[in-house]
């Protein structure tokens, strides 16, 4: 999403870092065109005013001046007041007194807003809590069938109602008070509210919403927005806080190709944290909202620690100690292990998102890499065209076993050529690793 950004905000940046001085002139130059960046990315004028205000306050200040690094200190000044835009720092989940916490999250109809309460429930469900999900959509085809679905998948409970029946507001408000009775019932700690959306904001809808309010008590009141709408979603925001009073906001489809104002200007608009964002289609795709690492994000500083977190949740341990084993311990490492590392790192999401949380990587590289899926899908058709001999002693590929392997796996003799060039290179380099480990 913010790729467009990321890579005019770096190009003004790098000019700030080349410069061993800088004068007030070079700092307003540069600041005017942050402004006219961040004005083409939509994000909301008053709040692209107030910001490049406080940077140049900031960086005009003799520290910044004469410091020995000034480019650095602007970029770090920038950083440091993109992150306060996005937030004061990672909200977290309120928890009622007494279990379960009701969650009522709202939305307007195509904001991805059920398929979000589903993955919610699997990050809280991975937490240790037990969820309950309610479908109080009645009206949307199919709506409470796709809730149940997806329930199925995370292995959450979920309490449809009667369904085949096109239920009433009264009904919708009942079957929460029931749902809510059942949580209570089964010693659940999380009731995760799913309502009814709009392809606008109206009165009846909220009407409904109030009721739902009134009735259930929820804790926390998570506002669902899709970043593709751009200022739509600052206007959306503010609406359903003037009705409800949201505690939050869940920005979903960040990995689209919307230029980013709705994440940076939703919070300084509406006052209200962003607590998770989307970044995928897949169910574990959801995330907390740390305003000082997204800043990092933006500004091509990497996300050592999002890395680390996506690693943990979708690499499974006992692989991965296998691998360590064999590999630091023993010193071995084979096509097999290649195979099962890069299903592990297939897990993790595309390729092209982990390296841009890797501080240092340039940016502007990562589309020239030749990372599409299709190619990684060549390398897993060419390995398990092997033999299980093969796998383990790549030595032994001659001419004809290569031959045979090509015809298998459908690619030419000279991706095997290549891959196999890869991997002793990698083979080479592991070896080293171990060497310096045991130094």
């Amino acid at each position: 999403m913010f790729d467009e950004l990321s890579q005019k905000l770096d190009h003004v940046l790098s000019r700030f870092r080349q410069r061993g001085l800088l004068t007030e002139p070079m700092i307003r130059d540069g600041l005017r065109e942050i402004r006219r960046i961040l004005l083409e990315a939509d994000v909301n004028y008053a709040l692209a005013r107030e910001f490049l205000g406080r940077v140049e306050q900031r960086a005009l200040g003799q520290r910044v001046l004469k410091s020995v690094s000034p480019g650095q200190q602007i970029v770090k000044v920038v950083h440091a007041e993109l992150a306060a835009l996005l937030g004061e720092g990672p909200s977290q989940l309120a928890w009622a007194r007494t279990p379960p916490t009701v969650m009522l999250v709202v939305g307007l109809q195509g904001s991805g807003k059920t398929t979000t309460v589903a993955k919610l429930a699997k990050r809280l469900r991975r937490e240790g809590r037990r969820p309950l999900l309610v479908a109080c959509d009645p009206y949307r085809p199919a709506a409470v069938e796709q809730l149940v679905t997806l329930g199925e998948r995370i292995g959450v409970s979920v309490h449809p109602g009667p369904t085949g029946v096109r239920q009433t507001d009264g009904d919708v408000v009942g079957l929460a008070a029931a749902a809510l009775e059942r949580a209570r019932r089964e010693h659940l700690d999380v009731l995760v509210v799913d309502t009814a959306g709009r392809l606008q904001i109206d009165e009846p809808m909220m009407d409904e919403l109030r009721r739902l309010r009134a009735k259930l008590g929820p804790t926390e009141i998570l506002l669902v927005v899709d970043a593709m709408i751009g200022q739509e979603a600052v206007s959306v925001a503010r609406g359903f806080d003037q009705a409800l009073g949201l505690t939050g906001v869940i920005l979903t489809k960040l990995d689209g190709d919307a230029r980013g104002g709705a994440a940076l200007s939703i919070h300084g608009v509406t006052g209200k944290p962003i607590k998770f964002v989307g970044v995928g289609e897949q169910l574990d795709d959801l995330e907390p909202c740390d305003p000082y690492r997204l800043a990092g994000r933006i500004l091509q500083m990497g996300d050592v620690v999002g890395l680390v977190e996506r690693a943990e949740r979708t690499v499974e341990q006992e692989e991965r100690e296998r691998l360590e084993r064999k590999v630091v311990r023993e010193g071995r490492f084979d096509l097999e292990d290649f195979l099962a590392a890069l299903r592990q790192l297939q897990r993790m999401g595309p390729l092209e998102q982990l390296l841009k949380l890797v501080p240092g990587v340039n940016q502007k590289l990562v589309g020239q890499v030749g990372l599409e899926p299709k190619r990684i899908k060549h390398v897993e058709a060419i390995v398990l065209s092997m033999t299980p001999e093969e796998r383990r002693r790549p030595e032994i590929l001659n001419a004809s076993r290569r031959a045979r392997i090509a015809r298998g796996s459908g690619r030419p003799v000279s991706e095997i050529n290549r891959l196999l060039k890869q991997f002793r290179e990698m083979e080479k380099m592991l070896k080293r690793m171990r060497g310096l480990a045991r130094g």
